[in-house]
């Protein structure tokens, strides 16, 4: 059977994905994955250099997508499907390039752990993520931010004459174009992927890139990797060293004898080959290989504390089967980011197929035999050399123009590659794919000027990399121009001049909210909460009489809402607090979020019964952010009963 790719329409139960939050991301993110200092003695010094190169400061020029909600209904999302003999591949070019599924032919054998369902939950960098497949993550510690982005696709000849899927999108933390190209040969039993990350800047990069691959996650399954030792993550961030199977008197190869979610980063020494593998209790599962470029190998466990199956049944529907993540990275764990100079590229070919070993080793108490029938079964079915083979007939594919349009990604790449003069062969942004976001960045760049928008409405996306703020320093300085130029310095670590701007904007924006919040941010961010919050008191008093309908002035409402009534509570001005929530749209009252805030303010307020009763009457907060506690914390100031089990998403031991 020849090797085909046709498009397809996958339809699931899904929740929208709702509109972006307007507000710039100003503070740092809450990233679970920050390593406590105390773990940083003692690291190998590579580790320790790549943990404390380039960190994100902010999430600027992204967006957060946190509008999505919790109610599903039945949708048709476009797919591509590779399939020949062996494997039938479905991939999402709308979802991130996301691999939906994976299935062994000729048994019919679903490969992945395959989500029934869409539900974003609060997981990426930006917010909205879903569970399953395999993801590209590329950008910083943590899923990325087109994890439910569309991503550029089209069909370029592979190496064997056949056909390849080619994914590609410029990243907006790092500024940095990448692709990704799924190649299935003919008689294949194996898909490949070859991936290339490009720096097209006279400045060096930093690079993050973890494939993670979701596996089913049963009392039998065992992860394999070659490594007698791994670094432990869990949610107290710490990061230690521990042995590989055993450790505190449990074998952590097997997903379910953790308790609390974690990570293993596997120490795959030098030289060896990378693989890790997902096997049942008959020895059959899944295999992930590469070349030597992708040398990191991590197992992620939800463990079979409440929590993390709270969780589990969060991202999916209850009954359905949980899931596991192996993944492969540049680095040993994924607190790291990697160096790339300038005009210079990291690429590697990946490998993911059918596994089948002996169980008897396989899940024997010797683990040295248990991975040594894993790569021998590993080696009979995919040779090493076969894979550095593949590799390099992909690289002499990787230049190659593509042909038929597949799909269509964001236009932020083409205003970059136009403004820039790259030239990135393979992965095209042409100026036809500039839209209505990058229009005004256009004009900019076109006549020095940022224009005035054409209709009353939330200012638009900042952008923030050096040439931008220079082009908006020279601009004239009417008060959208301030604001944009603040958020450039912003991110650039002058928050002086950030404040100076949006002061100066101040002074005569006939919109005052959006440069008010920012001023909030700072003062927040300064120490200064009695500031902070009468900006902003201010701030939502000035976009409530602005508002207008439609869905960008609600979430400006919702997102502004939010931050004034979390700050007002801060500084304990309850009446403030309770003006917000009066002038809130009946609607946005409804949300999860709110539901919420409604508890804290009673709760604030001396009325522990009523808030206690919030949590009675039942909510669901949509966009509750991996590893947080606020909804335990709320709780324990209504009453001293245990937790109810729908609120129990704690990642961590009791402290």
């Amino acid at each position: 059977m020849a090797t085909t790719v046709r498009r397809a329409v996958l339809n699931l139960p899904a929740a929208p994905l709702g509109p972006e939050n307007p507000l710039p991301v100003l503070r740092a993110p809450a990233d679970a994955h920050t390593l406590d200092e105390r773990s940083r003695e003692g690291l190998p010094r590579d580790m320790a250099r790549q943990i404390g190169y380039e960190p994100l400061r902010s999430l600027l020029p992204v967006r957060l997508r946190d509008g999505y909600r919790r109610h599903r209904r039945e949708s048709a999302f476009e797919a591509v499907v590779l399939e020949n003999a062996h494997l039938r591949v479905t991939v999402l070019p709308g979802l991130g390039g996301r691999v939906h599924s994976l299935v062994h032919v000729p048994t019919g054998r679903e490969l992945l752990y395959r989500n029934p369902v869409f539900q974003p939950a609060n997981f990426a960098l930006n917010g909205a993520w879903f569970s399953g497949g395999i993801e590209w993550n590329i950008g910083a510690t943590g899923h990325t931010t087109l994890s439910c982005a569309p991503l550029h696709a089209a069909l370029v000849p592979a190496p064997d004459g056949g056909v390849m899927v080619r994914l590609w999108e410029w990243e907006r933390l790092r500024d940095l174009p990448f692709q990704v190209d799924l190649w299935l040969p003919e008689d294949s039993g194996f898909l490949y992927v070859g991936v290339r990350v490009r720096n097209p800047h006279e400045r060096p990069a930093p690079v993050y890139w973890w494939s993670n691959t979701a596996v089913p996650e049963d009392p039998g399954t065992r992860v394999l990797a070659p490594a007698d030792e791994a670094w432990h993550f869990g949610y107290e961030r710490s990061l230690r060293r521990i042995p590989v199977p055993r450790w505190e008197d449990q074998d952590r190869t097997y997903p379910l004898r953790s308790e609390y979610p974690a990570d293993f980063f596997y120490e795959v020494p030098e030289g060896t080959r990378p693989w890790i593998a997902s096997l049942d209790d008959g020895g059959r599962g899944l295999v992930q290989t590469s070349t030597a470029r992708l040398r990191g190998r991590k197992l992620f466990v939800w463990g079979s504390g409440e929590g993390g199956r709270r969780w589990q049944e969060w991202l999916t529907e209850p009954g359905t089967g949980g899931y596991a993540e192996i993944q492969a990275g540049l680095a040993r764990t994924q607190l790291e980011h990697v160096r790339l100079e300038a005009g210079a590229e990291f690429s590697w070919l990946e490998a993911y197929g059918p596994l089948a070993a002996d169980p008897g080793p396989v899940h024997g108490p010797d683990w040295p035999a248990a991975r040594r029938a894993a790569e021998e079964a590993l080696a009979a079915a995919l040779p090493a050399e076969r894979v550095d083979e593949a590799y390099e007939a992909w690289r002499g594919c990787a230049d190659t123009e593509p042909g038929e349009r597949l799909a269509t990604g964001s236009g932020w790449g083409a205003l970059e590659v136009l403004c820039g003069g790259f030239h990135l062969p393979g992965t095209p942004f042409e100026e036809s794919g500039l839209g209505e976001a990058q229009a005004p960045w256009l004009e900019l760049w076109r006549t020095g000027v940022f224009p005035a928008p054409r209709r009353v409405a939330p200012p638009g996306p900042s952008l923030v990399a050096p040439h931008w703020r220079d082009m908006l320093e020279t601009a004239p300085a009417d008060p959208l121009t301030e604001y944009h130029l603040g958020v450039a310095q912003w991110h650039a670590g002058d928050v002086a001049q950030a404040v100076r701007s949006w002061e100066r904007g101040l002074k005569l924006a006939p919109s005052r909210w959006p440069l008010l919040r920012c001023l909030a941010v700072a003062d927040a961010l300064a120490g200064d909460t009695a500031r902070a919050a009468q900006r902003y008191a201010e701030a939502f008093e000035d976009l409530a009489e602005e508002s207008r309908g439609g869905e960008p002035w609600t979430a400006a409402e919702s997102a502004l809402g939010r931050e004034a009534m979390t700050a007002l509570l801060a500084a304990d001005r309850l009446p403030a607090a309770r003006a917000v929530w009066d002038r809130l749209r009946p609607a946005l009252r409804e949300e999860g979020r709110f539901r919420l805030l409604a508890a804290r303010l009673l709760a604030a307020e001396g009325h522990a019964g009523a808030a206690r009763r919030v949590f009675e009457d039942g909510f669901e907060l949509a966009d509750l952010r991996e590893g947080e506690e606020i909804l335990s914390e709320v709780w324990s100031r209504t009453t001293h009963r245990p937790l109810p089990a729908t609120y129990d998403f704690r990642m961590r031991p009791p402290t």
